[in-house]
């Protein structure tokens, strides 16, 4: 069952909403990517349908890095926060959204270790197969 969640960039410029079904029999899964930028960022990021994204405050504060046409991640201007990103990409779908979780807001460490993670090899633009090392992802 979808919940409501909250977040927002350190100084809190960016704010936004986001609909997710985190519970235990949930088919949610994150990301974690070995591309240079995920790598840098420490990006844990969370794949949902735009139509579950609300952005509250800050549109004009946004940030946009995009390496590839398919995707923007987005951030705060002011604090450097990477806190979502969106595009489109056939092999989601279509349209998607994507929150990064450490900018949820009250999300506790026991929603957090619950969600299953998948590995991707975007350092060898191999999206859809898992690196060989994920340890320091």
């Amino acid at each position: 069952m979808k919940k409501q969640y909250l977040g927002s960039c350190a100084c809190g410029a960016i704010q936004f909403e986001v609909q997710l079904d985190l519970s235990h029999d949930s088919t949610t899964t994150s990301t974690r990517c070995n591309c240079r930028w995920c790598t840098k960022v420490r990006y844990w990021g969370l794949i949902t349908s735009p139509l579950d994204f609300r952005l509250l405050k800050g549109e004009s504060d946004l940030g946009d890095y995009s390496k590839y046409e398919a995707g923007h991640h987005r951030f705060c201007k002011h604090c450097g926060t990477q806190t979502f990103g969106h595009g489109h990409l056939p092999e989601l779908g279509g349209d998607f959204c994507s929150v990064h979780l450490a900018c949820l807001d009250g999300l506790t460490p026991e929603e957090r270790a619950q969600i299953p993670i998948q590995y991707l090899d975007g350092l060898q633009d191999l999206w859809w197969q898992p690196p060989a090392i994920t340890a320091y992802l």
